[in-house]
């Protein structure tokens, strides 16, 4: 939701003169320069070629190699990331990936004498959610509505709605319900100044 036009047109409205108007306008102009930084830094990533919906959330992510790798559906939100695109990284709708996370698509063939690069693209459907810390290598398929613990090593694909966690990621008892409707870009301050005022 960060596209400031998508902002604008959903905006929150009050009558001038209501208390609400006033405060709603306050956190807006103060939470400006936050949503400034995360349009540019979506604008940068297109410019170079990734495919990333307007209504995505892009936080200070570090995208290394060729950006024409980088598709990103809509309200998903990424934190402090760092992709390696060597090969595809396709992301899907309202997909949440925190802080601290890694997502690789290159490796080396150990028992190889040139030691030659592999490459494997990544695919994170709708609703995954990825906890602070993990680790998601190369070829991994994260099913929809799965969920990555924190701080999990993935090298394996996962089912839709399965939980993983530890290193190697394993799944637990538990998984999601299949009814899955949350936005995790509405939980950011400045986009709920300017949807809920």
């Amino acid at each position: 939701m960060a596209s400031i036009s998508y902002l604008w047109s959903h905006r929150a409205r009050f009558s001038i003169g209501n208390r609400n108007f006033y405060r709603a306008w306050g956190k807006r102009i103060l939470s400006f320069p936050e949503l400034l930084h995360r349009n540019l830094r979506r604008f940068q990533l297109i410019r170079r070629g990734a495919i990333i919906s307007n209504t995505a959330e892009i936080g200070k992510m570090r995208a290394e190699g060729y950006k024409n790798n980088l598709s990103i559906g809509s309200f998903t939100f990424i934190g402090r990331v760092c992709m390696a695109l060597h090969d595809k990284i396709e992301i899907g709708e309202r997909v949440c990936i925190n802080d601290g996370v890694e997502i690789l698509t290159a490796s080396h063939d150990v028992s190889d004498p040139k030691w030659t690069q592999i490459k494997k693209k990544v695919v994170i459907e709708d609703y995954v959610w990825i906890g602070s810390g993990a680790l998601i290598l190369p070829g991994v398929h994260l099913g929809r509505g799965a969920v990555v613990g924190a701080g999990a090593v993935v090298s394996k694909s996962v089912a839709p709605g399965a939980i993983v966690v530890g290193n190697p990621a394993k799944p637990i008892l538990k998984t999601r319900t299949e009814q899955l409707d949350y936005n995790p870009c509405e939980f950011l301050a400045a986009n709920r100044a300017w949807l809920l005022g």
